[in-house]
């Protein structure tokens, strides 16, 4: 038996797949949670030792000749986050993380210093924003000089992972393009940005590689700590997003992934780069040789998670007092911003409920303007998509909001377009099997000859939920639902305008 292996090291847990390639099954799995940091100036950091120690204990539950049988790995992690590494490969201060927030200072210095918003854009393609990584880079500079004197490697969480499996040092394209210091159109890094931050920034960055291609080899030290074989191949890997767009099957134009987790992410596939001008669509490159254009909401699932925390109910029962009220809630709107948030770019951003009047304040409607509220925040890259040119076919939905079949049906009929759900629900974790697998074929002397494409992997082994019947898992849209939500989006966007320069 020969096997690949996912791993994705989330905002809140590292979880491990073992996929069985010619059986098409996955055959072990395993998880381990991973705290955070918070504090009320909008600081999420998390400490690089938890990953290590993540990591392992995902790797010490899954059954040692199943270990033994990995031919590859591939690695997905959270985006943008900033593990700061010095001359011996330890962290010399906590990994700022993509949600964090307290970096908004350092977006502007780093935006004055570049010239605008505009030339930013024109340079690497993506504005400053909090969640990138080069302004957590200034913000240790700026806070902590010490740490900063010490700083050799800059690497993102799925890079780490990349080292802790097989010492070396490398980036790849997909998630290298979230940093904000990375030349999307060129595929390179920004010079003149990285030069904004430290004149020698650029020597801590770690060399480029191909999607798909090898980061190197697990070694000695990994293979005895995590019971894996030595020198098993481990691919490019990528950000969490770029390997969910793997593992949706999001590879080739027409395909949308809309991710429901703690943030939300619309993205999808393109052969060319798509530069939003309003910077609202990010212009990512894929991990899988091509674009992926997307939107990031930091404030998805959050808002159900806080209302359901706050009525005492489980996922189900949410679910179930939700579907008793109207489409639109009978007039409240939630703006979501629990977080703050990052599209729209509102790092002060405040959560608000809108809409109430004594007749509709109820448990039902509030719980439905939380759910509702998550989707309209994707509409905001929908839009962006259409002026962009980018033609939606399907959206494939996937993260934990994806199992609600409420929430299904307001994605489809907020956005207009078909949902189908893939039958894996750990979409970042299978595209990094499915990666490894891409790397296996490619660059094993095993398989020499039998060089495949990624698009032919993920027809192969990205099932989707009532496959074996076309429709019978796609929620198609209603067309006077999405006329009411056409309304109902309309009101959001006035509580948006209204609302919006406060925070500002």
């Amino acid at each position: 038996m020969k096997t690949v292996c996912g791993i994705d090291l989330g905002t809140q847990s590292c979880k491990v797949i073992v996929y069985d390639f010619e059986q098409k099954s996955v055959i072990a799995q395993s998880s381990a949670p991973v705290e955070m940091i918070a504090e009320n100036d909008g600081t999420r950091e998390q400490k690089a030792e938890w990953y290590d120690e993540a990591l392992k204990t995902c790797f010490n539950k899954i059954d040692a000749g199943i270990k033994q049988s990995i031919a590859a790995i591939g690695v997905s992690g959270h985006q943008h986050s900033f593990v700061p590494l010095d001359k011996a490969g330890k962290a010399v201060y906590n990994v700022k993380l993509w949600c964090d927030t307290s970096t908004a200072p350092e977006c502007e210095e780093l935006t004055k210093m570049a010239g605008g918003e505009k030339k930013l854009i024109a340079k690497a393609g993506l504005p400053m924003r909090p969640g990138y990584t080069a302004p957590k880079i200034l913000w240790l500079k700026n806070h902590k000089p010490k740490a900063f004197a010490k700083l050799r490697h800059i690497l993102l969480p799925h890079n780490y992972i990349n080292y802790l499996l097989t010492g070396t040092y490398s980036a790849e394209y997909g998630d290298a393009s979230g940093m904000a210091i990375f030349d999307v159109r060129e595929r390179k890094w920004a010079s003149k940005i990285s030069k904004l931050i430290a004149e020698n920034l650029e020597s801590m960055l770690p060399p480029l590689i191909e999607s798909g291609a090898v980061a190197g080899k697990v070694s000695n030290s990994a293979a005895q700590l995590y019971g894996i074989k030595e020198g098993t191949l481990v691919a490019s890997g990528g950000g969490d997003n770029m390997m969910s767009a793997i593992g949706t099957g999001t590879v080739r134009d027409g395909f949308l992934t809309m991710s429901l987790g703690t943030s939300g992410t619309l993205f999808g596939f393109s052969k060319t780069p798509v530069i939003d001008p309003t910077g609202n669509l990010a212009a990512f490159c894929s991990s899988s040789g091509g674009w992926l254009p997307l939107l990031c909401t930091m404030n998805c699932t959050v808002a159900s998670e806080e209302f359901r925390a706050l009525f005492g109910l489980d996922v189900k029962a949410f679910d179930a007092e939700a579907a008793k009220a109207p489409i639109g809630a009978d007039g409240i709107v939630i703006l979501p911003f629990f977080n703050g948030e990052r599209t729209p770019n509102l790092p002060n951003g405040r959560a608000s409920v809108n809409g109430i009047t004594a007749a509709n304040f109820k448990r039902e409607n509030l719980a439905r303007a939380a759910l509702e509220s998550a989707i309209f925040g994707m509409r905001i890259g929908l839009e962006g998509f259409n002026e962009l040119g980018f033609k939606a076919k399907e959206i494939r939905l996937t993260g934990g909001g994806a199992k609600s079949h409420l929430w299904q049906s307001i994605a489809a009929n907020v956005m207009n377009l078909p949902v189908r759900v893939p039958a894996n629900t750990e979409a970042a974790a299978m595209g990094g099997a499915i990666q490894a697998l891409w790397c296996l074929h490619n660059n094993s002397a095993e398989y020499k000859g039998k060089k495949v494409s990624i698009k032919d992997l993920a027809d192969e082994h990205v099932a989707l939920e009532g496959a074996s019947s076309k429709d019978a898992a796609t929620v198609n849209p209603d067309k006077k639902a999405v006329a009411a939500y056409d309304k109902v989006y309309t009101q959001y966007s006035r509580y948006l305008r209204a609302l919006s320069p406060l925070y500002k």
